[in-house]
């Protein structure tokens, strides 16, 4: 039987044959179930993205409800902007001493303030400084005898007013005229940020010519500097307001004894 087998299948041992076929089987099972295995760990990899898609959309969902429930509610309210602020400045109260000297004009300025003599090589007698150190302003004046010479003065003026005023967003000026003590001029208000913002000058038209500035020093910004000029254009006011000429005492000839 065994034989007839063998020969059949042209085998000399088909036992043995059986034994491989079965090894085989073996085989082949083992590696059906690893490719399960992969199968079921690719399986729950992508359930794991799911749930990881599904955990950012419902972030992104919360995002745009929680904006949207701010914008909402911002929408409710009314705002109103506030404007830019700037630092407080406290000016002391206004208190004047008179100025007199060799000059042949006198005046009256603040007590917060010194006069110092304007000291430049190019600076002529009488040149002073009113110096505000506390506000870094400072009120110049430079003083001209009229030898022939008042055309040009006025000349020289109207060119350093029209200089200034091309950086200033407009000019307005008040007359000077105060014949009872021969004081006459004007004065003029920059708007803007100009380099100076206050500039005058009075003249007794005959002899005596005075220009004046009030300079700060700081950055151009009229906004923030305003306050500071218009408390110091108040005591240039008051400065040209009583200004006075001094008159030259005149000689008395000598009596004679004959």
């Amino acid at each position: 039987m065994n034989n007839k087998i063998r020969d059949l299948l042209g085998l000399e041992d088909p036992v043995g044959l059986f034994k491989k076929k079965a090894g085989l089987f073996k085989k082949k099972s083992v590696k059906t179930r690893q490719v399960a295995c992969v199968k079921t760990y690719l399986v729950w990899k992508t359930q794991q993205v799911a749930c990881v898609k599904t955990y950012r959309v419902w972030k992104t969902q919360q995002v745009v409800l929680l904006f949207a429930c701010t914008l909402f509610m911002s929408c409710q309210q009314n705002y109103t902007p506030k404007p830019n602020a700037y630092y407080r400045i406290d000016f002391p109260e206004k208190e004047y001493r008179t100025y007199d000297s060799i000059c042949p004009f006198t005046f009256v300025y603040p007590v917060y303030g010194m006069v110092i003599p304007d000291v430049r090589p190019t600076s002529d007698p009488c040149w002073l400084n009113i110096r505000f150190p506390k506000y870094n302003g400072t009120i110049h004046l430079t003083y001209k005898e009229i030898d022939s010479d008042f055309d040009s003065l006025i000349e020289n003026d109207w060119k350093l007013l029209h200089k200034i005023a091309q950086r200033s967003d407009g000019i307005d000026y008040d007359i000077i005229d105060n014949p009872e003590v021969k004081v006459y001029g004007m004065i003029y208000h920059h708007s803007g940020n100009a380099a100076s913002q206050v500039q005058f000058f009075v003249t007794d038209s005959v002899k005596n010519y005075l220009r004046g500035a009030l300079y700060i020093t700081a950055k151009p910004n009229y906004d923030s500097l305003a306050p500071v000029i218009a408390f110091f254009r108040e005591d240039i006011i008051v400065l040209i307001e009583s200004f006075r000429w001094k008159e030259k005492e005149k000689v008395k000839p000598k009596k004679s004894w004959d």
